[in-house]
């Protein structure tokens, strides 16, 4: 049975005081049992974050780490690091990372290596730009993405992997993805593990979509067949939001 998702992506925001008082107002909420809750505050405050809800279900994580366990690499993590603090799990493969850190999927497929090594999840993150989709192209490029980066991997390694779709055209963009289209993919993203692992692996998958989910739309996407929770980016900086959508399945 594919497990229910919301992962909040706090990206370069909040410093420590900040993530102190957003924590405490996320302690304050409520959530459904069946819904696992993340979130990923900058490397900063992680063990901080780690701490204070160390009696919590919200499991915190990172969000991204280097491939290397150590080594002359200025201003990396490792993933022994991350496991040393407490964090299991780790998010890789983000669109940001890709646009603007030049991480292709070569160099993604190593991360995955390191964190699996190292005995963590990962939350594997992909998705077509606006050019893409208009091209009629997005299918071949999610394809190409998740192959590149993961289909060297036995069927075994998957229980550590959430998928998490992220249609790069329909955030910040002004154009909007319907939760039709977030549907299609994800079935089509579903289908492809399928074809390559087996349909009960692609049937058991968390999928997530990261398209720009807000309390106002989370409910109408989360009812579709095929997904199965949001990455979260600018509402998981509002606690009553964030869970808003937690709440929204």
């Amino acid at each position: 049975m594919r497990q229910n998702i919301v992962a909040g992506n706090w990206k370069m925001n909040n410093d420590l005081s900040q993530t102190e008082t957003l924590i405490t107002a996320l302690k304050k909420q409520k959530h459904r049992s069946d819904v696992e809750v993340m979130i990923a505050p900058s490397f900063t405050n992680l063990w901080n974050a780690f701490e204070a809800l160390r009696q919590s279900d919200i499991e915190v994580v990172a969000q991204n780490m280097h491939f290397a366990e150590n080594g002359a690499y200025t201003g990396e993590v490792s993933a022994a690091m991350l496991k040393s603090i407490g964090i299991q799990t780790v998010i890789l493969g983000h669109s940001e990372r890709r646009a603007y850190f030049n991480e292709d999927d070569a160099l993604l497929a190593k991360k995955v290596d390191a964190a699996l090594a190292n005995d963590m999840r990962v939350v594997f993150c992909f998705g077509e730009e606006l050019a893409d989709r208009k091209a009629g192209n997005e299918e071949a490029v999610v394809e190409s993405q998740i192959k590149n980066a993961l289909f060297h991997l036995e069927a075994s390694a998957f229980k550590n992997i959430v998928l998490a779709y992220e249609p790069v055209w329909a955030i910040g963009t002004g154009e909007t993805a319907s939760p039709e289209q977030a549907q299609d993919m994800h079935k089509f993203i579903r289908e492809t593990l399928s074809n390559k692992y087996g349909k009960a692996l692609g049937d058991n998958m968390s999928i997530l979509y990261g398209g720009s989910v807000k309390p106002a739309n989370a409910k109408e996407i989360f009812s579709k067949p095929d997904v199965d929770g949001g990455l979260i980016g600018g509402a998981a900086l509002n606690a009553a939001d964030f869970y808003a959508i937690v709440n929204a399945f």
